[in-house]
């Protein structure tokens, strides 16, 4: 009876050992699966199933953006260029736009290719940036324009991270260590296959 008892702790014990939980912020009982209908850089209507079959990572953004979507997008760039190859043959980059009126589809596009060819950039027209952002409680609100017509928008800096069937995962934000969400990402992209 002892030793079972022992036993069964011990299984116990080294369950609780492999399961890790992420560095960053778990977000897998809380945020829906990946889900959208936007345009491509093509100019294509696209939906998040397909985006399934790679770990994706999702950032809400614009690209007049002065400094932290530049920031934010060359971070993970840098950091899925330190993966192996056979790693970063399985991760994406959804940039998705909160800025549809000057953000084209060429636009996005150019500016997601510049950060490496895991990105891929997504506008669309309001309602389904809309429909997407209240999906995942993305808020953003458009600044006064100035006299050349240019404005700021305010936006969240978070970056998602759905598995490779579309399942929201982890949430990387700006006050977490760089190493904690390469570790993260790393672990995501390595996952299944």
């Amino acid at each position: 009876m002892y030793k079972l008892l022992l036993a069964g702790v011990a299984s116990v014990l080294l369950a609780g050992c492999s399961d890790q939980s992420w560095r960053t912020t778990d977000i897998d009982d809380i945020m829906p699966p990946l889900d959208f209908t936007l345009i491509d850089g093509e100019g294509e209507t696209v939906h998040g199933e397909d985006y399934q079959g790679k770990a994706t990572l999702v950032y809400f953004g614009y690209t007049f953006c002065p400094d932290v979507c530049p920031i934010t997008l060359a971070r993970l760039g840098d950091t899925i260029r330190r993966l192996d190859d056979e790693t970063r043959d399985n991760i994406q980059v959804l940039f998705i736009s909160v800025d549809p009126s000057r953000d084209t589809p060429e636009v996005v596009k150019r500016y997601a290719d510049a950060f490496g060819p895991e990105f891929v950039g997504l506008t669309g027209n309001q309602a389904d940036i809309d429909a997407v952002t209240n999906r995942y409680r993305i808020a953003y609100e458009y600044g006064e324009a100035n006299e050349d017509g240019d404005y700021l928008v305010t936006h969240s800096s978070a970056v998602f991270a759905f598995d490779r069937e579309g399942q929201a995962q982890f949430l990387v934000r700006d006050s977490h260590p760089v190493s904690d969400a390469e570790a993260d990402i790393k672990r995501l992209a390595s996952q299944g296959g």
